[in-house]
């Protein structure tokens, strides 16, 4: 192999790029994509202790990486291997033979028809949060607040059925903890062993014991409650299955009843893992997705009026369902340009399992390496003033003229999410039901973002609504 060695970010004399990356990871990236191109290596911690990370920031590399060359980079560096050890071995964290068990037992329940049954919950969820801004002091929101509860209800009913708010309190309390706890595991060079009874071990193994605890007094619940039956993965709208209620099967019941052409079923400890994973999970990002959304329309007015005008055109007075959503491209193109600025995935990691090349540089075996969509989403060889906000770089045409991993959000290749189109669904129609109701005028234009598992907020992100 003839590539050469990637360039160093810069850093401190000692110990690196340690305290850039644990203070603000995000502009880190930014500024070594800046001043040192499309792969840097990053160097973090005193000599003897420390970790290196390469991260690959071009399009082009994001696809290698996750996709064409897929194989020799696993999903198992040393950010992957904190995760799994806060949330278990779910669909997110799993590897090899697990992983590609799991997703066959559980791709069928996400098929998009599959997922299509699920928009009435989400409507639901949507309404009610509505109905609940009519009484904010002001009628002032935090966007992340509110979208956070939103989301959290919704994940929880579908996954749960009717065991809604026990489980939002729950995650609300215990998820923070989780995420910093593996966020600042994920950059430490050392980090003492987890059994060891710190304040922030005993603090983060609470945390995950009352998620743990949560999953499983409601899946012996379900288990205790409803009559077993024998479908095999139907993929009809409101096929009968354990987990159907009102002709609607809520996930949890789906996934216990999961099994392919052999029988083979998940395990409950792998069921339990499933469903932590899809309620961090599913929550959270599509909670960043629709806050962001909604901040950016709450600080663009002409998009704004844009938008509600699509949405009063196509939809009226009645709520929206999800043959609607292509009906609807200027409120998925203001999406998709909120999921470029403030994506809920900011980084992604791997492993590499062999001397590989990217972008003409050597990225040796056995090296931390990740994928930057923070980065990548404002690459200026893909994206005129990138930090511009701008729905219509997401026309047919625009999108067709870029790269395919200019923009990727969910990941790519065959680790990409398994839930795109659930995220993408509830968040269309939770803005298209929000447009209906409110005008939106922004009080915080600007806030401080941190990465853990996925992308922070540090403050709030106060907007007024106005009822229409």
């Amino acid at each position: 192999m003839t590539a050469v060695l990637a360039p160093s970010a810069a850093g401190l004399p000692v110990i690196g790029s340690l305290l850039d990356l644990q203070r603000d990871s995000l502009n880190a990236f930014l500024r070594a994509q800046r001043e040192h191109g499309d792969v840097v290596r990053f160097v973090a911690g005193p000599p003897g202790l420390r970790v290196e990370f390469y991260g690959v920031f071009s399009a082009e590399g994001a696809q290698q990486v996750l996709a064409s060359d897929s194989a020799n980079f696993r999903k198992d560096n040393k950010f992957y291997l904190e995760v799994r050890d806060s949330v278990g071995d779910g669909l997110l964290t799993s590897q090899d033979a697990d992983y590609l068990r799991q997703r066959r037992l559980v791709q069928p329940l996400f098929t998009r028809r599959r997922v299509d049954t699920y928009a009435a919950t989400m409507c639901d969820e949507a309404t009610a949060a509505l109905q609940r801004w009519h009484n904010a002091p002001g009628q002032v929101i935090d966007l992340l607040e509110e979208s956070t509860g939103l989301t959290l209800r919704t994940v929880s009913r579908i996954l749960f059925g009717a065991d809604v708010e026990a489980a939002v309190e729950v995650v609300r309390r215990n998820f923070p903890v989780i995420d910093d706890y593996t966020r600042q595991r994920g950059f430490a060079p050392v980090t003492l062993p987890r059994h060891w009874p710190t304040p922030g071990n005993r603090r983060a193994a609470a945390a995950r014991r009352e998620l743990y605890d949560l999953c499983d007094e409601i899946i012996e619940r379900r288990r205790l409650h409803q009559p077993a039956q024998d479908g095999h993965g139907d993929d009809r709208p409101g096929a009968g299955t354990a987990g159907d209620r009102d002709g609607v099967a809520d996930l949890l019941g789906l996934l216990a009843d999961a099994s392919d052409a052999d029988g083979d079923r998940l395990s409950a400890s792998e069921v339990r893992d499933q469903v932590l994973i899809f309620l961090l999970a599913g929550h959270e990002t599509t909670a960043t997705s629709v806050a962001f959304a909604l901040h950016l329309l709450a600080r663009h007015p002409d998009a704004q009026r844009t938008a509600r005008e699509e949405v009063d055109r196509v939809l009226g007075t009645r709520r929206p369902g999800a043959k609607d959503i292509d009906a609807l491209p200027y409120v998925t193109k203001v999406l998709k340009e909120a999921m470029r600025l403030y994506p809920a995935a900011p980084a992604i990691g791997r492993r590499a399992v062999a001397d590989t090349e990217v972008d003409g540089y050597r990225v040796p075996a056995g090296a931390n390496v990740f994928v930057s969509p923070w980065v990548t989403h404002r690459h200026p060889a893909y994206w005129d003033d990138p930090e511009r906000f701008d729905p219509e770089r997401f026309s047919p045409e625009a999108e067709a003229a870029r790269p395919r991993y200019a923009w990727y959000p969910f990941g790519g290749g065959p680790r990409a999410c398994i839930g795109q189109h659930f995220s993408m669904l509830e968040s269309v129609l939770a803005l298209s039901i929000v447009l209906q109701a409110y005008e939106l005028t922004a009080i915080d234009t600007d806030v401080a973002l941190s990465q853990g598992i996925t992308l922070q907020a540090t403050g709030p992100l106060r907007c007024r609504v106005t009822t229409r």
